[in-house]
């Protein structure tokens, strides 16, 4: 794959590592998927977000739901995918093409949940990729199913390279959706966790998971109902669209008695906060995982490890595994819901707060492989006329500008700065004045007496159809 570096140097400061990057492009990812249907229905929005990165795999694997046997996602989604390439690349030259993607797609360890000993082609590629030393950039392993196949791509290393374990690990990055079999405890933790790579295991997926309905906040959910999917997504939007798993009758067999989902419906995509965390729209996510993001938000809770943040006083996490049986979201809609509701609320509202603009952004990639450019909208690009990273005393004033911001197809943009309040380390209040402007301004509190850093985030709408939002994240340090 072609790749373009922008030269310049950027400090990243993540799970107690600090790394600096002397040629930065895009994101490199691997892809592990069990192809379960919201598998497949993420495997769909992330073709189409296929642009953003450079993929350097897809690997079918394993979990506890899927194993050899079923029928995976990568039976048919290249096809679709090729079918709509030619109107994608109007919209941008960086989407890969069905040759490349079929060139990186393999089966790995399939035959049984957490099944390690096979050497697989989908092992093999993984390991062949971590130990190219051409390319230094960071690498961001996801695993949508069970971690089984990259686990056997790392004991390949280990047992065949184990001068370069560490190397290796040095470029690696873990994004998993719960851990769908035991391969991260059994074996990456014990041989690879003196490495200190960071991990991010993701619970608050069931936002967009099979009980959205349920999650969803009443002012966004119709952005997963019929009507909206229909036109948006499933109908008149091309081969990719019309693959979507989207509920197909009427029926109420869904996850709870009584649950009725409608054709047409959003069904599940819980594998696609894994890539929607590095998608590039400026809130930074991909520098810490406590920052926040379209992905969700996660919190350092031991060694390497970040996990969803739990709004219980005095919550204990466990010491193993995240997944079925132990992660918050998935017991409390088990065996709580409708009970403690504003609990429930808080969890999720770690991805459900930027649900409709997600969605949006996906109905601008569906009409992406049908519109040409200027009958399509693209997201604003927002350009800030001061640092993103500021050091200032208590009591200073901090000017913020986002002159030089622009939209690429001419449309008007409306500006609104906000405090992201989860993701700094002030506890008390800080007053932005004009946030509803492209400048802006605070007055940072005389009274903070600690080192703290306080978060804003500058966010920009465009006014075309679907409406678009991107955004520059602040980060103010404030030293005494």
């Amino acid at each position: 794959m072609q790749k373009q570096f922008i030269l310049f140097i950027v400090f990243l400061v993540f799970a107690g590592r600090s790394f600096t990057q002397t040629e930065v492009s895009k994101t490199r990812v691997i892809v592990t998927s069990d192809g379960e249907i919201d598998d497949e229905c993420s495997m769909v929005r992330f073709l189409l977000y296929a642009n953003e990165w450079d993929i350097e795999g897809i690997v079918t694997s394993s979990s506890q739901y899927h194993w050899h046997g079923h029928r995976w996602a990568g039976d048919d989604w290249l096809d679709a995918y090729a079918e709509v390439y030619p109107n994608l690349i109007k919209h941008s030259k960086e989407y890969p093409s069905p040759e490349y993607l079929a060139s990186v797609s393999f089966l790995g360890n399939v035959a049984t949940e957490g099944e390690m000993d096979s050497i697989t082609p989908g092992s093999q590629h993984i390991a062949k990729v971590l130990m190219d030393e051409s390319d230094s950039r960071p690498i961001w392993l996801q695993a949508w199913g069970g971690t089984n196949t990259i686990a056997r791509a790392l004991k390949t290393i280990q047992e065949t390279h184990p001068e370069k374990m560490e190397n290796v690990a040095s470029k690696l990055r873990f994004f998993f959706i719960w851990e769908q079999d035991s391969t991260y405890q059994s074996y990456i933790r014990p041989h690879w966790g003196k490495y200190n790579i960071p991990t991010i295991v993701c619970d608050q997926f069931w936002a967009i998971a099979y009980q959205w309905d349920k999650v969803m906040p009443e002012d966004k959910v119709n952005y997963f109902r019929s009507d909206w999917m229909k036109s948006n997504i499933l109908e008149n939007h091309g081969a990719l669209g019309a693959l979507y798993k989207a509920h197909e009758k009427d029926d109420n067999r869904g996850f709870n008695k009584g649950e009725y989902k409608n054709k047409g419906d959003f069904r599940s995509e819980g594998d696609s906060p894994a890539f929607i965390h590095l998608i590039n729209t400026g809130l930074r996510s991909n520098e810490s995982p406590d920052y926040g993001g379209w992905g969700g938000r996660y919190v350092h809770v031991r060694e390497n490890t970040y996990l969803d943040p739990v709004p219980k006083a005095n919550y204990k996490y466990p010491p193993g595994r995240w997944y079925t049986g132990t992660a918050w979201g998935r017991n409390y809609m088990r065996n709580t819901y409708p009970d403690q509701t504003p609990l429930m609320n808080e969890y999720f509202r770690q991805i459900t707060r930027w649900a409709d603009v997600l969605q949006n952004d996906f109905a601008s990639r569906a009409d992406w492989c049908i519109l040409s450019y200027e009958e399509a909208n693209h997201p604003p690009v927002v350009r800030l006329n001061n640092a993103s990273n500021i050091t200032a005393k208590p009591g200073s004033k901090i000017e913020l500008s986002a002159e030089g911001s622009f939209d690429p197809d001419g449309d008007a943009l409306t500006y609104t700065w906000w405090r992201y309040h989860e993701a700094d380390h002030y506890d008390g209040d800080i007053k932005l004045s004009q946030a509803d402007s492209i400048n802006a301004s605070l007055l940072l509190p005389t009274e903070i007496n600690k080192e703290t850093t306080i978060h804003i985030i500058c966010e920009v709408k465009d006014n075309g159809l679907p409406q678009l939002t991107r955004y520059q994240r602040v980060i103010i340090t404030v030293v005494p």
